[in-house]
């Protein structure tokens, strides 16, 4: 069958579904891509509050090749649909009124700044942090980030064999926070740097130290959306369109359908059947194997203990007047102890007594006042994913207010309006708008050596069904969630030659092989 006649049917409409949906379509395949939304971005949403709309998912935007490649490939241009700002202060962190740090996207300005805060040993660790990060990040790119799910051994071989030394210098067996006491004495620094493992709904403490990548990913560029993050998925879905794609929203995929062992359609809510070559599941990584896509697609993908979930949230969206604290688009409170935080959060399943608190302030950029009378704000602290088995109750929420209230004003940030009147999104509410994830906002947690690498990849054990998203291989974030999308396409077409190499081969007048094949390919 050629190309423009086979269909393929995509799962959710998130950053990891869009991507995949523009590769496919630009190779010719008829695509539909399926939403119980009522718009595209996954987890990438906003929330109406005060007449305004507030980012309420992921709001930094970094690796933006990844962006501009797509867009580049399909004949457009992600300038030409976004405005993006570069920032020049990355973040602005506290813990208390008198200790402040700003890391900016230039490092010999962030050494200085790290001098005068901590000391000149401290900006000399902070250059070698450097140096260290932008080597585990140049040696992972090319071999891990963008190339299908491997194991060690095969990460091995794409580094290459006579390499060890660059193997080992990703430094997997040491955790975050280990590898960050090689470069700071000052407890304040290995905090700062140690909350890039949240990135990725991770602990520092048992993160490996692998993910020093994510600050030079950081150093290398920081983008404001104009408008919102939100912009990004519509401009994806607008290429997207233009290239023959169909968006189906409100529409709720409730079953993978099988046929002969293979995926053949989707059905929806109200017992529509879209027939389908091949599918897609952009979803938790979870959503296969707990049955929430049917029972037969159980067996696509192994079951995931909700002890290995990452990080969930509790997210305040409003917008207040503030006062004191000099604000900048992204800014951190941290808590007087980190390790304590992590243990009510991952061993105790509770919201953390001291949490760390993340502000975005959406109307500012590099620190200056604010361009409207009232500062949109989305403010977050981790959370446990038991949102599918242990709602918060009111009480919960409302003394991680007080909490959060007090150490903004130790901090010098004075609200305008209480949290208890903002949008709460809890735990339980993030299960809700993606089931089967308990609350999880990266898939599953990045704990220990061997956790990159047990990331589902693109190919399901079930044949012709496909998954992407911040839960699969490569791992969670924006950028990231978007490279998966490329990768199952690109396996499902390699996928697709193979098939089609095998079944040209068949014996005239005998029994093709292409299902045989397919089943052990797709």
């Amino acid at each position: 069958m050629p190309v423009g006649q086979e269909k393929v049917v995509i799962v959710g409409a998130g950053i990891g579904g869009l991507a995949c949906a523009i590769e496919l379509a630009r190779s010719g395949f008829q695509v539909t891509v399926v939403e119980r939304a009522a718009q595209a971005g996954g987890k990438m949403r906003e929330t109406g509050v005060g007449g305004v709309s507030v980012d309420a998912g992921p709001t930094v935007l970094t690796m933006r090749w990844v962006f501009d490649e797509i867009f580049e490939a399909a004949g457009a241009s992600l300038e030409a649909h976004i405005e993006l700002k570069p920032l020049d202060i990355l973040a602005r962190h506290a813990w208390n009124e008198a200790e402040r740090l700003d890391l900016f996207a230039d490092i010999p300005r962030t050494a200085e700044a790290i001098g005068a805060f901590a000391g000149p040993k401290e900006a000399a660790g902070y250059r070698a942090f450097c140096s260290e990060s932008r080597r585990i990040y140049e040696t992972l790119r090319d071999s891990f980030l963008t190339e299908q799910k491997t194991g060690p051994v095969g990460l091995a071989g794409k580094i290459g064999w006579g390499r060890a030394d660059a193997l080992l210098g990703i430094r997997p067996f040491d955790t975050l926070w280990r590898a960050l006491g090689d470069h700071f004495a000052d407890p304040r620094l290995r905090q700062l740097f140690g909350r890039y493992a949240t990135y990725c709904g991770s602990s520092p403490f048992a993160a490996p130290a692998t993910l020093m990548l994510i600050a030079h990913v950081e150093q290398a560029g920081v983008w404001a959306v104009a408008g919102g993050m939100q912009r990004l998925a519509e401009a994806m879905e607008a290429v997207a369109t233009s290239l023959g794609v169909a968006f189906v929203y409100g529409a709720h995929a409730e079953t993978i359908d099988l046929e002969r062992g293979r995926a053949g359609g989707v059905i929806l809510a109200g017992d529509e059947r879209l027939a389908a070559d091949w599918v897609v599941v952009n979803a938790d990584s979870a959503a296969l194997a707990s049955g929430a896509l049917g029972a037969a697609a159980r067996a696509a993908a192994p079951a995931q203990p909700a002890a290995g979930r990452s990080l969930s949230a509790l997210t305040w969206a409003l917008r207040t007047e503030t006062r004191g604290f000099p604000l900048a688009r992204h800014n951190v409170f941290f808590s007087a102890d980190y390790a304590a935080e992590f243990d009510d959060i991952l061993r105790r399943g509770r919201l953390p007594r001291g949490p760390t608190i993340y502000v975005c302030a959406q109307d500012r950029g590099d620190g200056e006042p604010g361009v409207a009378p009232a500062d949109r704000l989305l403010v977050l602290v981790n959370a446990p994913a038991n949102g599918d088995h242990a709602p918060l109750d009111e009480t919960e929420i409302r003394a991680c207010e007080t909490q959060v209230s007090a150490h903004l004003a130790r901090c010098g940030l004075a609200l305008g309006q209480p949290l208890e009147t903002a949008a709460i999104t809890s735990p339980t509410d993030f299960n809700a708008l993606f089931p089967a994830s308990g609350g999880a906002l990266y898939g599953p947690a990045t704990h220990g050596w061997a956790a990159a690498f047990k990331r589902p990849g693109a190919r399901t054990r079930i044949p012709r069904l496909y998954q992407a998203g911040g839960g699969a291989h490569p791992g969670a974030g924006v950028p990231m969630a978007a490279l998966s999308g490329r990768l199952a396409a690109q396996q499902l077409m390699r996928d697709r030659a193979l098939a089609g190499r095998s079944s040209r081969g068949a014996t005239p007048g005998g029994m093709s092989t292409h299902s045989a094949t397919t089943a052990s390919t797709a």
